[in-house]
C-alpha cells in the first residue's frame, strides 16, 4: 500500500468530506508498515474495502412544528464495516451533520468497538435536526418520523444505534418507542435505552468514566498520581460531565468546562456541589454554562474554548476539531503532560503532531472514549440474556475493558525510546482485528 496513492484517490472520489479524509488519513499512516507486511492485505484490495462504507441510507425527514408548520431535515445512517459483528454506532442530531462528519464517525467506530473487545462491527447516523430550543413534542415527533424511515434497516444482529450528540435518553426513549410499533418486537435494537426497558446501569456515565480509567492507566506508566492535577475539560454533555464527576471522586480539579457558548474557568476546581447544579442545569434545564458563571461569579470566556487555561492533562470532550495546532501549543506552554480524548477525532492533526513530538501522554478518542460504546456492548449482552447486571458488575467489566484497550496500545504503539505512540497504536490493533476478520469472510 502506497498510503499518498490511497488518499489521492479518495480525495477524488470524495473531494467535499473532509472530516472523512482527515479520519482516514490518520488511520492509514499510521497502519503503512504493518499493512505492508501482509501482502495478502494488498492482493485481496483490503484497504480500500475498508475506507468505503458497506453502505449509506439517505433520506428526507418530514415533520410537523408546535405551530403546525411542515419541516423537513437530512437524515442517514452509514453503516462502515460488520466483520466483527452487527453495525453499532450513535444517531447524532446537530444542525452540522452532514454525510463527511458521519462517515468519519463511522471509519472511526469500526476501529473503536474492535478495541473492545466485543462482538460490534461500525456504523454511524443522524440528521441536521437539532434538539435545541424544540419542545418535546417536537423532538418526539422528529424522532419518530426518522425511525419510519430507518426501521427496515436496523436490528439487534443487524445494527444496533445508540445516542449521541443530541440524542439523550429522551430521544433514545421515543425512537424506540417508534421501532417497537413498527417492527413488533421488543428487543434490543437500540442502546442507552431507559433502565425500565432494556437500559443498563452505568450506561450514561460510561464514555467520561472509561475515559478517566484510560487516562489513569496512561499516568500509571510515568508513576504520575491523578490527586491534585488541574484538568481542563471541554463541553458540558453527558461526557464531559460524568468525566468531571469521576475525576472529583478522584481527588483532580476539574478547572473547566464549556458549551457552544463559551467556557468557564475556576482554578481552585469546581465542588462537587457545583457539579450538581451543572449536571441539573445541562442535563435536566438544558440551559448554557454562562449561567453557572452568572450564579459562581467566575470567570467567562464567552466563545472561547478551554485550553488556554494553565492546566496539567487535557481532556476535550465536546466535539470534532476543537484543538488546533496553537490549542495544542498553548496547553504545552501552560505546562500539560497528558491529553485523554472524550470526544471522537478532537484534536486536529497538526495538534496531534504537536502532542506527540512533545512526548507527553496523548490517547485518541477511539482508544479513550471506547468505555460508551464497551458499555453498550455490555447493554446489548444483557439484553439477549433478559437480565439486568448490578452497576458494580457492569463497572468491573469497563474497567477491564478499558485496561484491555490500554494494554492493547502499549503493545503496539511501544517506541524503541520507550514512548508509548498511543495513537499508532490504537489504530494497529484496532486494524489488524478487523482486517483478519475480513480475509476470513471472502471477498465481500
Amino acid at each position: 500500500m502506497n498510503v499518498n496513492e490511497v488518499l489521492a484517490d479518495l480525495n477524488r472520489r470524495f473531494p467535499n468530506e473532509p472530516e472523512y479524509l482527515q479520519a482516514v488519513s490518520e488511520v492509514l499512516k499510521s497502519i503503512e508498515d504493518v499493512y505492508n507486511q501482509f501482502p495478502e492485505f494488498e492482493r485481496y484490495n483490503l484497504v480500500e474495502r475498508l475506507c468505503i462504507p458497506d453502505r449509506i441510507f439517505t433520506f428526507r425527514v418530514t415533520w410537523t412544528d408546535d405551530s403546525g408548520k411542515i419541516r423537513t431535515n437530512m437524515a442517514y445512517r452509514v453503516q462502515h464495516n460488520n466483520a466483527i459483528g452487527p453495525y453499532k454506532g450513535g444517531i447524532r442530531f446537530h444542525a452540522s451533520v452532514n454525510l463527511s462528519i458521519l462517515k468519519f464517525l463511522a471509519f472511526e467506530q469500526t476501529f473503536k468497538n474492535s478495541l473492545t473487545t466485543l462482538a460490534m462491527g461500525g456504523a454511524k447516523g443522524g440528521s441536521d435536526f437539532s434538539p435545541r430550543g424544540k419542545s418535546d413534542m417536537e423532538v418526539m415527533r422528529f424522532c419518530q418520523a426518522y425511525i419510519q424511515e430507518l426501521w427496515r434497516h436496523i436490528g439487534p444482529e443487524t445494527d444496533v444505534p445508540a445516542g449521541d450528540i443530541g440524542v439523550g435518553g429522551r430521544e433514545v426513549g421515543y425512537m424506540f418507542g417508534m421501532y417497537k410499533k413498527m417492527a413488533r418486537e421488543h428487543s434490543g435494537t437500540f442502546t442507552g435505552k431507559g433502565l425500565e426497558f432494556g437500559g443498563s446501569l452505568v450506561r450514561p456515565e460510561a464514555t467520561g468514566y472509561g475515559n478517566v480509567y484510560f487516562l489513569l492507566n496512561m499516568l500509571a506508566t510515568r508513576g504520575i498520581d491523578i490527586k491534585g492535577k488541574r484538568v481542563a475539560i471541554s463541553g458540558s454533555g453527558n461526557v464531559a460531565t460524568y468525566t468531571a464527576d469521576k475525576l472529583i471522586s478522584l481527588g483532580a480539579k476539574v478547572i473547566s468546562m464549556s458549551d457552544s457558548d463559551g467556557s468557564i474557568y475556576v482554578p481552585e476546581g469546581l465542588t462537587r456541589e457545583q457539579m450538581d447544579f451543572i449536571f441539573e442545569l445541562k442535563q435536566i434545564y438544558r440551559g448554557r454554562i454562562r449561567e453557572f458563571a452568572e450564579k459562581y461569579g467566575c470567570e467567562y470566556v464567552e466563545g472561547g474554548r478551554p485550553w488556554s487555561f494553565p492546566c496539567d492533562i487535557a481532556m476535550p470532550s465536546a466535539t470534532q476539531n476543537e484543538i488546533d495546532g496553537d490549542d495544542a501549543r498553548a496547553l504545552l506552554a501552560n505546562g500539560c503532560i497528558a491529553v485523554s480524548e472524550g470526544a471522537n477525532m478532537p484534536s486536529t492533526p497538526e495538534a496531534i503532531e504537536e502532542f506527540i513530538k512533545a512526548k507527553i501522554l496523548y490517547a485518541p478518542g477511539k482508544a479513550a472514549n471506547a468505555g460508551g460504546v464497551s458499555v453498550s456492548g455490555l447493554e446489548m449482552a444483557q439484553n439477549s440474556q433478559k437480565l439486568s447486571w448490578t452497576a458494580k458488575e457492569v463497572d468491573d467489566y469497563l474497567h477491564r475493558i478499558m485496561n484491555d484497550i490500554h494494554s492493547q496500545c502499549v503493545k503496539y504503539g511501544s517506541e524503541g525510546d520507550g514512548y508509548v505512540n498511543y495513537v499508532k497504536g490504537a489504530n494497529i490493533a484496532g486494524f489488524m482485528k478487523v482486517a483478519r476478520a475480513m480475509m476470513s469472510q471472502g471477498i465481500l
